[in-house]
């Protein structure tokens, strides 16, 4: 498949690059962008179009595309760019706390997520976005992660047992999820995992709605497969800044621009998930609903355990969660 089929991070992630508008201004810092299709992808004019709003608040960054996310990080991580863009799953190796919004069943909602992000961008919370010389300048909503499946009468937990099931090797939760449900974990990337589920090598993968069309996953759902209808998680992406090589405050600027642009955010997100065809769509049997959502907390609880979330995180988390469903049974659990 060419890369240049591959534009839904650059659409998605588009709304974060937003904040790094690509200007040539002498004292400009570099930012390593994550863009599957590099300097053609849709996220430059996107930038552009913020170039101008970016400019007023003073900060000038010049962008260096990368077409492997990884790569990117390394770069970030050796100081050969002054910011980075990408997604939070890899981002969490960098601020444990931010990084865990992505944790399983933890966000379930746009209205959660919404509210989460914009509790965390308010300069109430700056403290928190900075880890050692790390400082997260921005969040921006990717949307719901869904279970793709070859065979739609896989629509129960005991059905996927011995499957195989795509996973990041880098994101220690999917295996664990994998694993409690009895299927087999195969090694994937963001640049591949969708190809293994069209040509067969596995038989489910979780991703966003935005990935749907420019992976053209409809191959990998062949005439039977589906799309399970209940995100088991938020995903979102991540700008991170080496704050000393900014000026003071410029990170909260970034974050207030990047909440600004949330609506434009969701907008694509419910568009994504709107455009894909009613037939693929297979709703989680309602017995089945309880289990899903004691196995997604039995997980977060003991990935937080083993030191993978952030427990104070969770626990904020978890308030959200309850200001919005305070008839959740967790509510008046304490293991969170």
């Amino acid at each position: 498949m060419s890369i240049r089929k591959l534009p839904f991070l650059s659409r998605a992630l588009g709304v974060a690059l937003l904040a790094l508008a690509p200007l040539t201004a002498a004292h400009a810092q570099s930012a390593c962008v994550f863009d599957l299709m590099g300097s053609q992808g849709e996220n430059f004019a996107l930038a552009r179009d913020f170039a101008l709003e970016a400019k007023r608040e003073g900060i000038n960054l010049r962008l260096v595309p990368y077409m492997n996310e990884a790569l990117a990080f390394e770069d970030f991580k050796a100081g050969h760019c002054d910011a980075v863009l990408m997604t939070n799953l890899r981002g969490r190796q960098l601020n444990k706390f931010v990084g865990s919004i992505d944790a399983i069943g933890a966000v379930p909602t746009e209205q959660t997520l919404r509210a989460v992000i914009e509790l965390l961008m308010s300069p109430k919370s700056a403290e928190r976005m900075i880890s050692g010389p790390y400082e997260v300048a921005g969040i921006v909503p990717l949307g719901g992660v869904y279970v793709f499946v070859d065979d739609r009468n896989v629509n129960t937990l005991a059905k996927a047992a011995g499957k195989k099931i795509a996973v990041f090797d880098w994101d220690k939760s999917q295996r664990q999820l994998v694993q409690n449900i009895g299927a087999q974990p195969v090694s994937a990337d963001i640049i591949n995992f969708g190809a293994k589920f069209n040509n067969g090598q596995v038989d489910i993968i979780a991703a966003p709605a935005i990935a749907f069309r420019p992976l053209e996953l409809h191959r990998g759902l062949g005439n039977r497969g589906a799309i399970v209808n209940m995100p088991f998680m938020q995903i979102t992406a991540v700008i991170v800044i080496r704050h000393e090589r900014f000026e003071p405050g410029d990170g909260q600027k970034l974050r207030n621009l990047v909440v600004k642009r949330m609506d434009h955010s969701f907008k694509l997100i419910r568009k994504s998930e709107q455009d894909i065809p009613a037939y693929y769509w297979s709703k989680v049997p309602q017995v089945e609903m309880e289990d899903y959502f004691r196995m997604m907390r039995e997980a977060r609880v003991k990935l937080t355990e083993q030191g993978e979330y952030d427990p104070a995180m969770m626990r904020f988390l978890k308030k959200v969660r309850c200001r919005y469903s305070p008839e959740n049974a967790e509510c008046i659990l304490d293991d969170e």
